[in-house]
């Protein structure tokens, strides 16, 4: 049974990391980019983790330190580090098209 549950977390976080890469590459500006990373890469590799968890606790003695630390430092860090290049290249005024600017940001013709 744990191996189903270890095999189906393996291919959802593997799922998810791919996602998460190709929109880093396919989107048109460095905003919609950063979606891929902070937001399925994140998800991909917390399952990635969930099921070393569950495979490493099932091979020795208990639940393994290792990977909820590293989980926990990753759901913490990769959602304020987007947040800080965001902040940076609205602050640095990088480029970005129409659509990642929203209706606040366009400016009128009347």
């Amino acid at each position: 049974m744990a191996e189903w549950i270890i095999s189906i977390l393996l291919l959802i976080g593997g799922s998810f990391v791919l996602v998460g890469s190709i929109g880093l590459v396919k989107m048109p500006d460095f905003f919609m980019r950063l979606h891929g990373p902070t937001k399925a890469t994140t998800l991909g590799m917390a399952c990635l983790l969930t099921a070393a968890m569950v495979f490493f606790s099932q091979s020795e003695a208990g639940i393994s330190l290792k990977e909820i630390l590293i989980s926990i430092f990753l759901l913490l860090t990769a959602p304020i580090s987007g947040y800080m290049l965001i902040k940076s290249a609205i602050h640095h005024k990088l480029d970005s098209i129409e659509r990642t600017k929203g209706k606040d940001n366009i400016e009128d013709d009347v």
